[in-house]
């Protein structure tokens, strides 16, 4: 039950990513709002590409929980855990995902591992959503 847990919570962070989505395409329209010949302040072009970098950072960390999220809840199923187990490290480690063929961490510790993955998912979605709020109350200020 714990590994269906994790994975319904790991499940999360396609929520999260939808938001840092919209965020990110929001601050790449409006970067590129030099284009069809608006003038932006310096700052603000600065603010939308720190809200890109962070949008593709936080794009990173979701791929990797939902395929997190996905192996969880295959595993949550499985009849024989110990098993599936050996074999996941070991299709990872062939696809050069993973730095040895096994991994002697018991599933709480994985587990621990997988959800630290969706806090920093989480928290680049703060950052990103920090720094969007900012940028809007600072451009009456810019301009």
């Amino acid at each position: 039950m714990n590994l269906l847990v994790v994975a319904s919570l790991l499940a999360r962070g396609k929520q999260l990513e939808r938001l840092s989505d919209g965020l990110t395409l929001l601050a790449l329209a409006y970067g590129l709002a030099p284009l069809l010949g608006a003038r932006l302040p310096a700052l603000a072009s600065l603010l939308c590409a720190v809200l890109l970098v962070l949008g593709v950072l936080h794009k990173y960390w979701a791929v990797r929980v939902a395929m997190d999220a996905e192996l969880f809840a295959d595993l949550a199923t499985s009849r024989d855990l110990a098993a599936d187990t050996q074999a996941l490290d070991r299709a990872l480690f062939e696809l050069k995902l993973k730095p040895q063929a096994t991994d002697a961490r018991a599933w709480p510790a994985r587990s621990q591992a997988a959800l630290a993955l969706l806090r920093r998912q989480a928290i680049c979605l703060g950052l990103q959503l920090s720094l969007a709020l900012a940028t809007l109350l600072t451009l009456p200020l810019m301009g």
